[in-house]
């Protein structure tokens, strides 16, 4: 495939290469070292890591967002309870129902709230339309994603509030970071303020999407689980028994803050976008997704251009920027579009 051709796939963040910063340390870690998690590499996540968030934190790494999510929640819902979360989260709408297998069976509990992004009411409502009895799912956490699935970003703030009503309802908070790199890029704040400082107790960092090639990570703000995250991890079939490769990724994606700038490329291509879209946009442009309003036979023009992306439903695209696509890549996109 031609890199003309590379940068029409709007698809999603996937499509993207591997950075090859990232790559280059891959081919470093290729050398004899211990297995599973024993390696240098695996060894010095955590202190790492912890200068990253400023606090003590234990890390998982992990090959997939997916199994991330459903370990981190694994750890804080038993069988019998419930997962509050947004109608379509990736957890509920896109995982094959993987924290329900991870956790033994509990429920995922969707709430309705506009751009994907739960708050303190429609929580609130939610909790009280459970039954309180022996009868009914007792909810355990919450778990929310930020950048959401409609490309909107939490704010401190607005995280801190649901913080607060997790607290008081004796729940814990759960953060799906496929996106974290974009949210902080575009808040343009440190990994602190959108996670521990805002009350999130457990957050699930993705780095695939943003320049890695299969590199993820359960960042456990309470350290002391660790030892019970890593037994689930091995239960489930997730240690990998050359785990320096996943380290080695995450070690370079915080190398010279390349998650920052990678992300920020993301975004900005993003935002090149929006004018050419103009009033077709359906949610405000915060990441590094545009969902727009087209028909059949505008979304059938754009495919005979080259372009590719996803309809998500009839009359609705979604068009995903990447780390490795600058301004001009998408400026035949943003003419095509404008031309409609």
């Amino acid at each position: 495939m031609t890199r003309h051709a590379r940068e029409m796939l709007f698809y999603s963040d996937n499509t993207a290469p591997v950075h090859p910063k990232v790559m280059e340390a891959i081919r470093a870690a290729d050398a004899v070292d211990f297995a599973y998690d024993a390696d240098a590499l695996s060894q010095a996540l955590d202190a790492r890591f912890s200068e990253w968030f400023e606090r003590e934190v234990a890390v998982i790494w992990m090959s997939t967002g997916t199994a991330a999510n459903a370990l981190a929640l694994s750890l804080y819902c038993p069988p019998y309870g419930g997962i509050l979360t947004h109608d379509n989260a990736h957890v509920v709408v896109d995982e094959c129902g993987a924290v329900e297998l991870q956790t033994g069976g509990a429920r995922l509990l969707g709430c309705p709230a506009s751009g994907g992004k739960l708050n303190r009411f429609a929580l609130r409502t939610r909790i009280d339309s459970l039954g309180k009895g022996v009868h009914h799912t007792r909810p355990f956490a919450v778990s929310l994603t930020n950048a959401t699935e409609y490309g909107r970003v939490y704010t401190r703030a607005q995280l801190e509030d649901i913080g607060a009503l997790c607290r008081t309802e004796g729940l814990a908070l759960h953060v799906d970071g496929a996106r974290f790199a974009n949210a902080l890029a575009h808040q343009n704040c440190a990994p602190a303020e959108l996670s521990w400082r805002a009350g999130v107790d457990v957050l699930s960092l993705g780095f695939t999407k943003n320049g890695a090639m299969n590199a993820e990570a359960v960042i456990l703000f309470d350290p002391a689980r660790a030892d019970e995250a890593r037994r689930r991890r091995k239960r489930a079939g997730h240690l990998l028994s050359k785990g320096r490769y996943i380290a080695a990724q995450l070690h370079a994606m915080l190398e010279d803050d390349l998650w920052f700038a990678n992300a920020r490329k993301a975004n900005a291509a993003a935002a090149a976008l929006v004018p050419a879209a103009g009033d077709r946009l359906l949610h405000p442009v915060e990441a590094n997704e545009l969902f727009l309003s087209l028909s059949a036979d505008e979304m059938a023009h754009l495919r005979a251009q080259g372009f590719g992306f996803h309809e998500l439903e009839p009359g609705v695209a979604r068009f995903v920027t990447s780390w490795h696509q600058e301004v001009a890549d998408v400026a035949p996109l943003a003419s095509a579009l404008a031309a409609l």
